[in-house]
């Protein structure tokens, strides 16, 4: 890569021995009281002092866990001013906080904007095992790095004859439910960036998985699954599991806007390059820079459009992957950006493409990764923890504008309603029944009856039986009876318009 080169190196214990070694006795004295050592071993040069012998660095960046007297002396003697970052590591083998440092450092010294590019190197010898592994897995994932070591005053690039992406994530990714095993055993709320995620199912865990993966590398990821499934959710939670996380995130539904404003919305426009665009505006490319760009139903763009995003999706060469070139409607000059887009859509955009209704090429282009989002009836061990935790949102928000609400909870037949209903909307749609049927609830208890006005046919016989219902749990028999009794002599008064005797007839009743 040609570009600004960077050197990143923890800062060891050699390190300080080789500096102490140079040190007349007074100044030795001061190291070894900073250090809580009565000596140190005479070493030469060091390992970060031998590399700096060999090479030549725009910027030295050294992570240190010692105190910042010491961290000051060796800068002063190592020269060429470093930059030094400080890191609270009370246990140099805990493989946690060691890789969230060096992420953090290599998120900030890769980032520049529309500055040059960095030729990221990163010394593996200073430090411990701990330090090289996670620099090794870093450096062959999410920033793309020159390794070097060094050993009795020589130096060298190391080269690591494998790729974690190119090598073997393509092959796990290949196949979820045989490679993803594993990680059905972890639940999305102990994967960070995807806590908000509700539910426990193998769907979910596998779904969860393959989208953590994805986040850890710079590469397009596309969201597909049914409306309601929560791709927007997971799009977020890629985000923030990503080293990206602290940089905007900027969701555009590319089904929403109108097609000739698509274009002004993703790139930007000068002022006067249409009616009505009176100053510049930057577009969703330019002001997610740095992060991540959300782009919901790209399937529904048009054919134009779907040109357009084909070019800003493929870097310039020799750039990074996520390096995007574009131009604001009007301009007559590009613009560069540093953004990782995350697509999404409900629809088979494979069969799109089969009926030359979506290119080829941007599917591909999008597609390196894909995560498809379960429906919630493929999930259904989850429906009780979405249930109580939209349940308890709701609650709150209701608390919060309707001073003395009483919060709402479900009956058992409630509960066995939404465990059996098939949910075609998926997540959205219970969260929107769950909404409706607190507004209308008489009492602080929600039916199934207070739930199947919220859905469009008749849920509690059309979409399950009432003698499959999961016995226990709460299960009450008589509250079962008087929900579908209540639900029938309802609508046999609405078909009977109020008169008695006959909505009476209508259910079989010998008298009203």
């Amino acid at each position: 890569m040609d570009g600004r080169r960077v050197l990143v190196s923890w800062m060891g214990h050699a390190d300080l021995s080789a500096m102490a070694a140079e040190m007349d006795a007074p100044q030795q004295r001061t190291l070894f009281e900073a250090l809580q050592v009565p000596s140190l071993p005479a070493v030469k040069r060091g390992p970060i002092r031998t590399l700096l012998d060999h090479e030549v660095f725009a910027e030295v960046h050294l992570l240190t866990n010692y105190p910042s007297k010491v961290n000051r002396l060796y800068a002063e003697w190592l020269g060429l001013k470093p930059i030094v970052h400080e890191i609270a590591l009370p246990d140099p083998t805990d493989y946690t906080r060691v890789f969230e440092a060096a992420d953090g450092v290599l998120a900030n010294v890769t980032r520049r904007g529309g500055g040059p590019q960095v030729d990221l190197c990163i010394h593996l010898s200073p430090g411990t095992p701990t330090t090289t592994a996670v620099w090794v897995l870093l450096g062959k994932s999410r920033y793309p790095a020159t390794f070097y070591q060094t050993h009795d005053g020589r130096a060298w690039k190391t080269e690591i004859p494998f790729d974690l992406i190119v090598d073997f994530l393509p092959e796990v990714l290949r196949d979820p439910d045989a490679s993803f095993q594993h990680l059905a055993a972890t639940s999305p709320q102990e994967i960070k960036g995807f806590q908000q995620i509700i539910g426990d199912s193998k769907a979910i865990r596998l779904a969860v998985g393959r989208a953590s993966r994805a986040a850890m590398r710079d590469v397009p990821v596309l969201l597909t699954g049914e409306s309601g499934t929560g791709k927007e959710m997971f799009a977020r939670a890629i985000h923030e599991a990503s080293h990206r996380r602290n940089r905007p995130f900027l969701a555009i539904n590319c089904a929403a806007i109108p097609t000739d404003l698509l274009e002004s919305e993703l790139f930007g426009h000068v002022k006067g390059a249409f009616t009505g665009a009176t100053s510049d505006h930057p577009g969703a490319f330019e002001m997610a820079d740095g992060g991540t760009l959300f782009l919901d139903e790209v399937g529904e763009c048009e054919s134009a459009m779907q040109a357009k995003l084909l070019r800003v999706l493929q870097p310039p060469e020799g750039a990074p992957p996520c390096r995007r070139a574009f131009r604001r409607v009007g301009a007559s000059e590009d613009s560069t950006s540093d953004v990782r887009v995350i697509a999404a859509t409900n629809q088979d955009l494979v069969e799109r493409v089969n009926q030359n209704r979506f290119r080829e090429d941007l599917y591909y282009r999008l597609a390196v990764i894909t995560v498809k989002l379960p429906p919630l009836r493929e999930r259904k061990s989850d429906i009780s923890l979405l249930v109580d935790a939209l349940l308890k949102q709701i609650n709150a928000e209701f608390g919060r504008e309707e001073p003395g609400y009483r919060d709402k909870s479900l009956s058992a037949s409630a509960i066995a309603f939404v465990r059996q209903y098939h949910w075609p909307g998926n997540v959205r749609q219970l969260h929107n029944a769950l909404v409706q049927a607190a507004v209308l609830a008489d009492g602080d208890e929600i039916h199934p009856s207070d739930l199947s006005c919220a859905v469009a046919d008749f849920p509690e016989m059309a979409h399950q039986n009432p003698l499959d219902h999961e016995l226990g749990s709460g299960f009450s028999l008589p509250e079962l009876l008087e929900d579908i009794q209540r639900h029938y002599l309802q609508r046999a008064m609405a078909e009977a318009k109020g008169v008695k005797t006959k909505a009476a007839q209508l259910v079989g009743y010998a008298n009203y």
